[in-house]
């Protein structure tokens, strides 16, 4: 059977929580061959952000132009796209290349606070990317810039996962987890508003989870679920991450996004290896 693939096209985080890394580890964990485009390199770890330092467009395109041409993606996650260029880049191959099953993450702030957008890309994205996607993952405070509407309540979710696909086309997966105490989310699709409901898991170590959600998501597109399949899916694979209490860090750490792999190659030494032979 043939491995099904999917591409991210992300910014690279160094300390491996978030971005391209959480990306690549949680579509490898989702069954797929993972692919990814960098559009940043960060330095960061789980404190914060320190340093970004963009691709050029062209070099975003010829990124694009080596994965598309040789291995096809059935499915796209874009997240961390700073400025404005490198946004119509993507739009412009995404749209030459007839890209399906795209699954944006409007990636804003960082969970340590620092702004990865500029404002002018946010005009961008409503403008173009948004418009060809298939579906965006906001958080309550990217939401809220989406659409300049404050987010208090569930009714307050459901409304502005409708005014985004309004305003956009897109289907809208609304996360609750940032100031709606509950890990429950609301998807708008095909005019319907449905609730996909979590029990919020007590772990401090949230570094990534947009980007983790969005990748198994397009993941489980990628391998043929429908929508609603896909995103139960994702929250199944995230809580079961987040329980897995891996605790990394000074600050707000990763998940284990290699919760569930077992085998010959994840087992440990227990004993030491016997001198006449070169390789353990």
């Amino acid at each position: 059977m043939k491995l099904k693939t999917a591409l991210t096209i992300a910014g690279s985080d160094c300390s491996g929580g978030a971005g391209i890394q959480a990306d690549i580890k949680t579509m490898t964990m989702n069954g797929v061959y993972a692919m990814s485009v960098i559009t940043a390199l960060t330095a960061q770890n789980t404190t914060g952000v320190s340093a970004i330092s963009e691709v050029s467009p062209d070099f975003l395109a010829a990124q694009m132009d080596m994965v598309f041409t040789d291995i096809r993606p059935d499915a796209v996650k874009i997240g961390m796209v700073s400025n404005s260029k490198l946004i119509k880049t993507i739009v412009e191959r995404l749209s030459f290349y007839k890209a399906v099953h795209i699954v944006v993450d409007p990636v804003m702030v960082a969970t340590s606070g620092a702004d990865l957008m500029q404002s002018e890309a946010v005009f961008t994205m409503k403008e173009f990317l948004l418009p060809m996607a298939s579906l965006a993952t906001p958080n309550i405070p990217e939401a809220e810039v989406l659409t300049g509407n404050k987010i208090t309540s569930k009714e307050d979710m459901e409304k502005a996962a409708v005014h985004i696909n309004q305003m956009c086309g897109c289907s809208v997966l609304l996360k609750g987890g940032h100031t709606i105490h509950d890990a429950s989310d609301v998807l708008f699709h095909n005019g319907k508003i449905e609730w996909f409901y979590g029990k919020r898991i007590h772990n401090p170590n949230t570094h990534g989870t947009g980007c983790t959600l969005s990748s198994a998501i397009a993941a489980n597109l990628a391998k043929g679920y429908n929508l609603e399949n896909s995103v139960q899916r994702a929250k199944d694979y995230i809580s079961e991450a987040l329980a897995a209490m891996l605790d990394l860090g000074k600050g707000s750490g990763p998940m284990n996004h290699a919760f569930n792999l077992n085998g010959t190659y994840q087992q440990e030494a227990h004993e030491p290896c016997e001198t006449k032979k070169p390789l353990c």
